[in-house]
């Protein structure tokens, strides 16, 4: 059964925790918002699946948001009752730390199992269909990226130039030139009309030319070739294949990806594990961080809180990269990275528990 103790101990995290999280949530949407709408501004998504693109990229990023807000509520609201001298009354009182320690845990588990929900399962859903409306804006519409006419771009170091003598009300350009000197042979396009698109989710970018020729020759040569086309999509570089790999994987159903033996699909499932199993050791770090005494100084556990969530979240993509790189062994995987954490911050704050400093005391009196 919940104690009186409990209950007080969980309405006050969960108070902080709701309004951590809502200031995240506003702070992240506005972001996502503010890139959405200059994305219709270029003509890459329609006004009416703003709201639905917003959503799903709500609720792709969820996931990562409940960790850290977690670990701050607790530290907030432990580091609260610790300054109004409401833990020390406790302990008076006959609360034990490990007492503590099972009120975070009951405020803890529900919340991992809630970003497991959202990682293992709305996370990959999320990313499948934002990698869909992607789709749809890389082959409906017209992608400007800053480009201007009148201008020369140049890209691929120079081998590749781009030029546009004007740009319409719909949005295509006009009078269009284009040199390649990495063919083999060069090659120069002239069109009358083409437009310009990106892909986001492997960089690729293209120019498609409308009624134009194509001359394929080194210049001051006989040996070319001239051919008139309606439509021609010329690509500029190549896609980058480990990142279309990645926006793969990150939209696969962890179903799928459990029955996998590619090294690199495990290591996405207990990369979604471990946002879920950080709820709770980051819960577990907060306790010991939190000051018990009004009469110590704060700022060394402070500074060590600011250490542990920064090499938390940056272990996890240590750990991940060494095993799918191979450097730790695949039996490993990478969830022992949190354990080493809150090892190292045990470690680091046990000289300064009440057990340690009695031991001492007893040793230096004998």
């Amino acid at each position: 059964m919940w104690s009186i103790a409990d209950r007080y101990f969980l309405a006050e995290i969960v108070k902080v925790f709701g309004a951590i999280m809502a200031t995240l949530l506003l702070v992240v949407a506005s972001m996502l918002f503010l890139r959405t709408l200059e994305q219709v501004n270029l003509g890459n998504l329609q006004a009416e699946v703003v709201l639905r693109f917003l959503g799903l990229q709500l609720l792709r990023d969820a996931a990562n948001l409940l960790a850290p807000a977690a670990f701050l509520a607790v530290l907030m609201a432990l580091g609260r009752m610790a300054r109004d001298s409401e833990l020390i009354a406790f302990t008076a009182g006959g609360l034990s730390p490990l007492q503590v320690f099972r009120a975070v845990l009951l405020f803890a588990l529900p919340v991992a199992l809630l970003t497991a929900w959202f990682s293992l399962v709305l996370k990959p859903y999320a990313a499948s269909q934002i990698q869909l409306i992607e789709a749809q804006k890389d082959t409906e519409a017209t992608r400007i990226s800053g480009l201007q006419a009148g201008r020369f771009y140049q890209q691929s170091d120079g081998a590749v130039t781009f030029y546009a003598g004007g740009l319409d009300s719909s949005g295509r350009f006009t009078n269009v030139f284009v040199h390649d000197r990495s063919s083999d042979p060069p090659r120069v396009v002239l069109a009358e009309s083409g437009l310009y698109r990106e892909s986001a989710r492997g960089g690729e970018q293209a120019v498609v030319l409308e009624e134009g020729r194509r001359f394929d020759g080194a210049a001051g040569s006989h040996a070319y070739s001239l051919v008139d086309f309606a439509r021609l999509t010329y690509f500029v570089p190549g896609g980058d294949p480990a990142q279309q790999e990645r926006w793969r994987r990150a939209a696969t159903p962890t179903a799928v990806l459990l029955g996998s033996e590619d090294i690199r699909d495990r290591a996405e499932v207990q990369h979604r594990l471990a946002a879920a199993l950080g709820v709770v050791s980051l819960g577990l770090l907060a306790v010991p961080l939190t000051q018990l005494s009004p009469r110590r100084r704060s700022a060394g556990r402070l500074f060590l809180a600011f250490l542990a969530y920064f090499a938390f979240f940056n272990g996890q993509r240590l750990a991940e990269e060494w095993m799918t790189t191979g450097v730790t062994p695949a039996w490993l995987g990478l969830l022992w990275y949190q354990a080493v954490i809150i090892a190292v911050v045990f470690v680091a704050l046990l000289p300064g528990s009440y057990a340690v400093r009695r031991t001492m005391r007893r040793l230096r009196g004998r």
